[in-house]
């Protein structure tokens, strides 16, 4: 899909899921709509979902659409947690190429992790989202998503 396509995609996707965020103020709910209208309305939305920090600083999935997920992720390993660490989006075109990558699904080719901030601005999780095919995201996905991503605690 072209850049325009695509982002004309996500702006229509922003304005349903704005829609529905009026319905609940619960972060939950809000991360378990994005998820799924993403992974439905998204091409080469292989896997997508939310991992969330606990309070001991563990990396555990919450909700998401796709294949079985890893539960919880590696301490200070993987895309996920480049996302917290550097409190910014990643965009990994080829994972196999991305050092400490964790294959939670062997069909999995390329992903994009945004940082989920809470009211306070604090990083208390990630949106991860992986693809079935290299080169599926770029500046236009991680532009998308961050502004979807920020309704969870608007």
């Amino acid at each position: 899909m072209d850049n325009k396509k695509k982002q004309g995609r996500y702006e229509r996707i922003f304005k349903q899921l704005s829609d529905l965020m009026v319905k609940s103020t619960d972060p939950s709910a809000r991360m378990s709509s994005i998820a799924a209208v993403l992974h439905h309305k998204m091409e080469g939305f292989f896997w997508t979902g939310f991992y969330l920090l606990t309070p001991d600083n563990r990396l555990v999935v919450r909700t998401y659409q796709g294949p079985v997920a890893c539960m919880e992720l590696a301490k200070n390993t993987g895309v996920c947690w480049a996302g917290i660490n550097s409190q910014k989006t990643q965009v990994v075109p080829d994972v196999h190429q991305f050092p400490g990558h964790i294959a939670c699904d062997s069909r999995s080719k390329s992903e994009i992790v945004v940082p989920v901030k809470d009211q306070t601005g604090k990083v208390i999780g990630v949106l991860d989202v992986d693809s079935d095919k290299l080169a599926t995201f770029d500046e236009v996905d991680a532009e998308g998503l961050e502004k979807i991503v920020a309704l969870i605690y608007s």
